[in-house]
C-alpha cells in the first residue's frame, strides 16, 4: 500500500513540475501562437521563420532544439542520440539570446553536463556555453552545441549533425557548410530571423526558392501573430518606425529602400489550392510572348461575385511558337477549356506581337492564329494604371481580395513576391513576364458595378408621386 501511495505522489509531483515548466506551458494554454505550431508541425528539412522583433520567432527555434535533443518532439520521429548546433552571429548574441532561450526551456533535471567556453558552469546564463549534454528519454544522451558566425567557416567543419538552428541570418559560406554537416544524417536546418540585410542569399535561396528545393519551407510572423503582445504595446512599437523598417521589424518582410510594388500580396490570403472551376467561370487566357525569354501564359476564371482566379500556368523559355501553341492547346484540353465553334481558343497577347521583324515574314499574332490560338493584341499597356488595377484586385476597400491564384502557378507567385520599384515610378525590369500578362488581363476586364438595391413597393410609389409632382410644376399645374 505504501508503495502505491509513493507512486501516486511521484506522479503528482511530476505533473506539478510539468505545469510549472515553461516548456510544458508552451502553446498549451488559452493563448496559442498558431504560426509557432505550424513551424513545429512542418516536416520539411529546411524551414525558416521570417519574423519581426518580438513576434515569437526565437521561442520556436529554441523549443525545436529542446524537443529534438530530449527526444520528445510531438510532430516528428524522435531519435535516442541527437547532436545539433545553435548558431548565433556572435558569442555575445549567443549569451543574450539563443543560449538564454535554450536554458529557459531546458529543466536542470534534463541536463547531464554543461561545458563552458567562458564563465562558471554553476552559473551558465552569465557565461558562454560550449555545449550542453541532455538526457534523452530513450536512454541515450544528446548534445546541443553552440557556435558563432564570427568564428569563421573553418570552425564549422568536420561534424555530422542532426540539426542546425540559425538564430538570425548567417553568412552564406557558414550556411552552406552547415548544410554539409546535416547531409549524411539527413538532418534539419532551421532558421529564425528578422530580414534586416536586404536581398541576401536567404531571400534568393529560401524566400524565392530559385533552386526549387522541395525541402524549403518558410512562414512569416508579425506582432499581431503573437498572442502575448497587447494592442497598446504594438501601437507603441509601430509609432517609432518608418515604413521600410516597419516591413522588416514588424512583419518580417524583406525590404529595401525602393520597396515592393505589391506589398498587398500575401501568400496566406491570395494563394489557394486548385479546385474544379465551373465551366461558366472560364474567361480567357493571357499571353506575354517570348522566344529566348520566357513565354508566360495563364488561364483566368471569374466567379459570380467578380472574383478572379488564376487557375493554370504555362511558363517556358527557349521554345518556338509551334511548341507554345501545342502546349496551350494541351492545357486547354486538360482543363476542358471553352473554345469557339471550330475548336479554337481565345487569348489576350502583348500588342508587340503584332509587329513583323526583318527575320520573319509573319507576326507572332499571325503565327498563333494559324495554330488555332485566336490572340487579341488590343490590350492596355499603361504601366502605372495596370499596377493600380492589380493593387485594387489584391486588396479592396473592405480589406478583402478579388484575386486568387492557384498554388500551381509558381512563376506568377514568385514574380509577385520579388517585384520591386526601381528609380522613380518604374519597377525594376526583371522577372516580370507573368506580371505583364496579368496586367493585360485585369486591364481588359471592366469592373462589375454593384447591383442596384431592390426597391420596396412603397419606395416605387413614392418615386412615382415625386415624378408626377415635378411634371405638374413644369406644365404650370395642368398635369
Amino acid at each position: 500500500m505504501r508503495e502505491i501511495v509513493e507512486n501516486i505522489l511521484a506522479i503528482e509531483r511530476e505533473q506539478k513540475r510539468r505545469k510549472s515548466s515553461p516548456l510544458a506551458a508552451y502553446n498549451t494554454g488559452k493563448l496559442v501562437h498558431e504560426k509557432q505550431l505550424a513551424f513545429h508541425r512542418c516536416k520539411k528539412r529546411n524551414r525558416w521563420v521570417f519574423g519581426g522583433n518580438r513576434s515569437g520567432k526565437t521561442e520556436c527555434g529554441a523549443v525545436e532544439c529542446v524537443y529534438m535533443a530530449r527526444g520528445i518532439h510531438p510532430y516528428r520521429e524522435n531519435k535516442p542520440d541527437v547532436c545539433g548546433w545553435v548558431v548565433s552571429l556572435s558569442t555575445q548574441v549567443q549569451r543574450d539570446v539563443a543560449q538564454k532561450k535554450i536554458l529557459r526551456y531546458l529543466p536542470k533535471a534534463w541536463i547531464e553536463e554543461i561545458v563552458m567556453l567562458a564563465g562558471r558552469k554553476d552559473n551558465p546564463e552569465s557565461g558562454i556555453i560550449d555545449f550542453i549534454r541532455v538526457k534523452n528519454v530513450f536512454g541515450g544522451s544528446s548534445v546541443i552545441g553552440f557556435k558563432s558566425c564570427d568564428q569563421g567557416r573553418e570552425k564549422f567543419q568536420g561534424t555530422s549533425l542532426d540539426f542546425v538552428w540559425f538564430d538570425e541570418e548567417p553568412p552564406k559560406d557558414i550556411y552552406l557548410e552547415c548544410r554539409m554537416r546535416v547531409l549524411d544524417r539527413q538532418g534539419d536546418i532551421f532558421g529564425t530571423m528578422t530580414p534586416l540585410k536586404g536581398f541576401t542569399f536567404v531571400y534568393n535561396d529560401i524566400y524565392m526558392n530559385r533552386g526549387k528545393d522541395p525541402e524549403v519551407w518558410y512562414e512569416f510572423m508579425e506582432w499581431a501573430d503573437n498572442p502575448y503582445l497587447s494592442k497598446d504595446e504594438i501601437a507603441a512599437l509601430e509609432s517609432c518606425l518608418g515604413d521600410v523598417e516597419l516591413q522588416a521589424r514588424r512583419y518580417g518582410k524583406f525590404a529595401a529602400a525602393e520597396g515592393l510594388v505589391y506589398p498587398e500580396f500575401d501568400e496566406n490570403i491570395h494563394v489557394v489550392e486548385p479546385f474544379a472551376i465551373p465551366k461558366e467561370w472560364q474567361d480567357t487566357i493571357s499571353i506575354d510572348p517570348g522566344l529566348n525569354n520566357p513565354l508566360s501564359a495563364h488561364w483566368y476564371a471569374v466567379d459570380y461575385d467578380d472574383n478572379v482566379y488564376v487557375v493554370y500556368e504555362h511558363f517556358e523559355a527557349g521554345r518556338d511558337v509551334d511548341y507554345h501553341a501545342a502546349e496551350i492547346k494541351r492545357i486547354c484540353a486538360l482543363l476542358d477549356w471553352k473554345t469557339d465553334g471550330s475548336g479554337r481558343v481565345r487569348a489576350l497577347i502583348d500588342s508587340a506581337a503584332k509587329q513583323r521583324t526583318l527575320s520573319g515574314v509573319k507576326s507572332v499574332c499571325e503565327l498563333f492564329y494559324e495554330r488555332g490560338i485566336l490572340v487579341n493584341p488590343d490590350v492596355e499597356k499603361d504601366l502605372f494604371s495596370g499596377i493600380t488595377r492589380v493593387k485594387g484586385y489584391l486588396k479592396q476597400g473592405n480589406g478583402l481580395p478579388n484575386l486568387y491564384i492557384f498554388s500551381n502557378c509558381t512563376e506568377l507567385i514568385k514574380e509577385l513576391k520579388g517585384y520591386y520599384w526601381g528609380s522613380g515610378d518604374t519597377p525594376r525590369k526583371a522577372d516580370d513576364h507573368a506580371l505583364d500578362e496579368m496586367r493585360y488581363y485585369l486591364m481588359s476586364k471592366p469592373k462589375r458595378l454593384p447591383p442596384a438595391p431592390v426597391k420596396t413597393p412603397q419606395q416605387v410609389d413614392k418615386e412615382k408621386r415625386i415624378r408626377k409632382g415635378v411634371a405638374r410644376k413644369k406644365s404650370g399645374g395642368l398635369a
